[in-house]
């Protein structure tokens, strides 16, 4: 797929389910600890999306829904949480192409995005978008009972 072929619009309420499968499959591609089943992700994604000022842009190759940026405009910054491609459309641009899409309805306005340490690729890709470190969250794990 080509980036030019990307068709986008707006997410509804409608569109939580979909996007709590999908936000499922991003928690096991970047190894994030959330232990959310699916329906539990949706519902979030519905109070988000119903509720708490979360707005996400869906991105369709055709009839095919490919990818999806997740945000929340806050009066500071506008916080990315989440941003997803299917995996067979990956390293095609469509991430960068739907980020650009973003970036104009702010462009004065400062993006944040966390990203998990381990996650070398996300932090590449962030980077190459324009996006420089500015915190790191360190944290130390409880010993379990095998370690201690």
């Amino acid at each position: 797929m080509v980036e030019e072929s990307l068709c986008f619009r707006a997410a509804t309420v409608a569109d939580a389910a979909v996007l709590g499968r999908l936000n499922h499959l991003l928690i096991r591609d970047e190894g994030h600890r959330n232990p959310m089943g699916v329906d539990e992700l949706v519902e979030r994604m519905r109070r988000w999306l119903a509720d708490e000022g979360y707005e996400a842009l869906l991105g369709f190759d055709g009839d095919d829904l490919v990818a999806y940026v997740l945000w929340r405009d806050e009066p500071d910054c506008v916080y990315l949480r989440q941003i997803f491609v299917q995996r067979e459309h990956r390293r095609q641009g469509v991430a960068r192409h739907l980020m650009l899409s973003v970036f104009e309805r702010w462009p004065d306005k400062r993006l944040t995005v966390d990203v998990l340490a381990g996650n070398a690729r996300a932090l590449a890709f962030w980077r190459r978008m324009g996006y420089r470190d500015y915190a790191v969250l360190l944290e130390r794990l409880p010993l379990s009972d095998d370690e201690g």
